[in-house]
């Protein structure tokens, strides 16, 4: 049944994830496993996305697919999969912006691959994502911007991470529509691109190299 339910989530059939998912708790598998499935399901559709054979609108409704079953298995984890975590990111479209399309979807393909995300959500103060920086210690921190109003807080809130000493280690990465190398290279940020699955994997690539 695992390859059932990896089909599904795939083959974006929105009846058939959820009822797969309660069938295999209701036979006793591992909900870890199950959640295994599900990422593995997701990987293959981020290869669908880079390949140029799924688009957008598959990602979105994947991420759905992705969210539902990870809600049914919530409750089953407890504090289990916390040592599968494969790094911790903070997320914010910051001041000036209030779009979080690609961010939402970022997180969750981040979720599905075992990563704890903070998302500070949308029009966020320098001084927010700097507190939050502070508290999590996270991995990574991920900028989001689809309108050049974000320009300056996100300028800001790099400058007070080099101020506060909290940017040694950390990986900034830079996303959106109206984003390009040049304002990465600008901001000192780490990492630039313009979809979420490319996102994903480099997040996965540093975090496989921090953990050799």
């Amino acid at each position: 049944m695992s390859q059932d339910l990896r089909t599904a989530i795939v083959e974006l059939n929105r009846d058939a994830v959820p009822t797969l998912v309660a069938r295999r708790l209701e036979a006793g598998d591992d909900p870890l496993e199950i959640l295994g499935d599900c990422r593995a399901a997701m990987t293959m559709v981020g290869e669908r996305f880079q390949e140029g054979e799924y688009f957008l609108a598959e990602l979105l409704i994947s991420a759905e697919l992705f969210k539902e079953a990870a809600a049914l298995l919530d409750p089953h984890l407890g504090d289990s999969d916390n040592d599968k975590r494969a790094g911790v990111i903070v997320l914010a479209t910051m001041r000036g912006d209030i779009h979080d399309l690609g961010k939402n979807v970022f997180a969750t393909l981040l979720r599905a691959h075992a990563f704890e995300v903070h998302d500070l959500g949308v029009n966020v103060e320098p001084a927010h994502l700097v507190d939050e920086v502070q508290e999590t210690k996270p991995d990574f921190v991920g900028f989001s911007s689809l309108i050049t109003t974000s320009f300056d807080s996100t300028r800001q809130a790099i400058e007070m991470l080099e101020d506060k000493g909290l940017r040694a280690g950390l990986k900034l990465m830079l996303g959106g529509g109206v984003t390009t190398p040049g304002l990465a290279k600008h901001l000192r940020v780490d990492f630039q691109t313009l979809d979420a699955s490319s996102g994903v994997a480099y997040c996965l690539e540093e975090a496989a190299g921090a953990g050799a």
